[in-house]
């Protein structure tokens, strides 16, 4: 399975076929807006109701990158999904825990990308000593043209398991959204832990 050993946007494994997953870099800011906009402005899969600027993408990455991996899968030149993690809470008791985000073209569902993802994603946080993830899924009681539980189901695939919910928390499109967090260990929490080690590709 792919990992990510590179800086540089240099590839670094093979993520679905025909596609390579590589460490993102801020020059890579446009092509993951492509993929994540249409999540932005048609469904409520994220609750960010307005797609972020080019410089702010690149804002993001470049923060996240301080400490974190942010991943990218590139096909034919062109981004066609990224994952990321980021701190759960920013106290420091929480340092061994991240939360987890992920978004796939929707020319990609299907093909095993989203899964070659979270695993090299996975295989970055462990050199870290992080021992687990979180992610926030959305979802609505009933059926819903802006969101369809596929989000649920991907993570459940992935050995996530729903720890909590809040609901009607988050409001998009004129309706109430609710949102699960769900959990994956990754490691086994000692009494005693060594403190994390940042990113390093």
């Amino acid at each position: 399975m792919a990992t990510a050993t590179a800086a540089s946007c240099e590839p670094s494994g093979e993520g679905a076929p025909g596609a390579y997953i590589r460490v993102a870099c801020p020059e890579d800011a446009a092509g993951i807006l492509d993929v994540y906009r249409p999540y932005v402005e048609g469904t409520a899969v994220t609750f960010e109701c307005a797609a972020p600027s080019v410089g702010e993408m690149e804002a993001r990455i470049s923060r996240t990158l301080q400490r974190y991996p942010y991943l990218v899968a590139v096909k034919d030149g062109r981004v066609v999904g990224f994952t990321y993690a980021g701190p759960l809470r920013a106290r420091a008791a929480y340092d061994w825990s991240v939360e987890t985000t992920i978004y796939v073209a929707s020319t990609e569902r299907g093909t095993g990308l989203g899964r070659a993802l979270y695993d090299a994603l996975e295989d970055a946080l462990r050199p870290m000593g992080v021992l687990t993830l979180y992610a926030c899924v959305a979802f609505a009681d009933g059926p819903d043209e802006f969101l369809t539980g596929a989000s649920m189901r991907f993570h459940e695939r992935q050995g996530f398991a729903k720890v909590g919910e809040l609901r009607e928390c988050g409001s998009k499109f004129g309706r109430w959204y609710s949102i699960a967090w769900m959990q994956k260990r990754i490691g086994t929490p000692q009494p005693d832990p060594q403190p994390i080690r940042p990113f390093a590709p």
